[in-house]
């Protein structure tokens, strides 16, 4: 059996173990050979490909990225691009695919599976809200960056006496910055799911300055006032899943936090530093038995399926269950970890 390999969406640490995962045991024990598909969905559209096999995946499991490249490539925005992606699988020989995404690149795989396409999904994102799966990889390691840089923030807050307010990813679901905020000790966190009062925060931030304890707000990208309108810059461009380019409310909830309070504070946007570097071991080792399940759902023909973890097992689940709706934080579990604010 001849299978195509792809990456597509963002990046996250994680992707090359993977990719690792699914060639060596599918070469070793299954005598499989392999394609890659360069740039998500671009390559199988294109027909653009590279070499894939052991010698391929030797040293890239502690690399970040992903050796294959990425891109947010829509074919069904694409006039004749399904029809296409089908002629180049055949025209390659590839007789299964297996695409390594999120929310975006699944829903092409769904779509494509229901078309007859003999697809494999594995869940990838850093936002980690991916529902069907308890994690994704890369969510781990993102998690990790963001509280390095907060335990970092506050030695500097402290020392002059500043309000830091720390953005991080998460257009939709807020658990990178719920997990580190927490972690890192943060005095407020502000996520999607729970409208914030700028007037409610402000008051927190004199209160904390009373203790002479300079605090550190961490806050989503997509987070959003209670009061409504919104503080989130945006591009106005669209990609080709139609999402927009977000970014820019720490800015704005430092110069609010300022103006209202009188006391100085200064935003930090990680971006893109959460998507990039070495995987943690945790994301290595969640990427491998994803892949080395993966593989295996190829070998006995169970397409149209996505691998999953549940407790501390891996099993398989109908990619439309991984990808019919967002995995958010419940007002339960918000309201849990609001102990530890203020």
């Amino acid at each position: 059996m001849r299978v195509g390999v792809l990456t597509g969406g963002g990046d996250c640490p994680g992707l090359n173990a993977v990719i690792r995962a699914v060639v060596r045991k599918g070469v070793k024990q299954h005598g499989f050979e392999f394609v890659g598909y360069r740039d998500g969905w671009r390559g199988p559209l294109e027909g653009v490909t590279m070499e894939l096999g052991v010698e391929q995946c030797r040293g890239i499991l502690p690399r970040g990225g992903t050796i294959l490249g990425s891109s947010r490539t829509n074919p069904f925005s694409i006039e004749g691009g399904v029809e296409r992606i089908q002629e180049n699988l055949a025209n390659d020989g590839v007789d299964a695919l297996v695409a390594i995404g999120g929310e975006d690149t699944l829903g092409v795989a769904t779509k494509l599976a229901d078309l007859g396409v003999h697809v494999v999904g594995v869940p990838k994102t850093i936002d980690n809200d991916l529902s069907g799966t308890d994690f994704t990889f890369g969510f781990d390691t993102a998690v990790n960056i963001a509280t390095e840089a907060i335990d970092r923030l506050h030695t500097t807050a402290e020392s002059h006496h500043r309000v830091l307010v720390v953005e991080v990813m998460g257009r939709h679901a807020g658990w990178i910055a719920l997990h580190a905020g927490i972690a890192g000790g943060a005095s407020a966190v502000l996520i999607p799911e729970q409208p914030f009062d700028i007037q409610a925060l402000c008051d927190l931030v004199e209160r904390r300055f009373t203790t002479r304890y300079s605090p550190i707000i961490v806050v989503s990208e997509g987070a959003v006032p209670a009061e409504g309108g919104d503080m989130t810059l945006v591009s106005g461009e669209k990609d080709s899943f139609g999402h927009v380019r977000l970014g820019g409310i720490g800015d704005r909830i430092a110069g609010e936090i300022e103006a209202r309070t009188g006391e100085e504070a200064r935003a930090v946007v990680l971006g893109h530093i959460q998507r990039g570097g070495t995987p943690t071991a945790f994301d290595r080792w969640l990427a491998t038995r994803f892949g080395l399940q993966a593989i295996d759902a190829v070998a006995e023909g169970d397409f149209g399926t996505m691998m999953a973890l549940r407790g501390t097992k891996i099993i398989r689940v109908p990619l439309v269950e991984g990808t019919g709706e967002l995995k958010t934080v419940s007002p339960e579990e918000y309201a849990e970890a609001e102990v530890f604010f203020g």
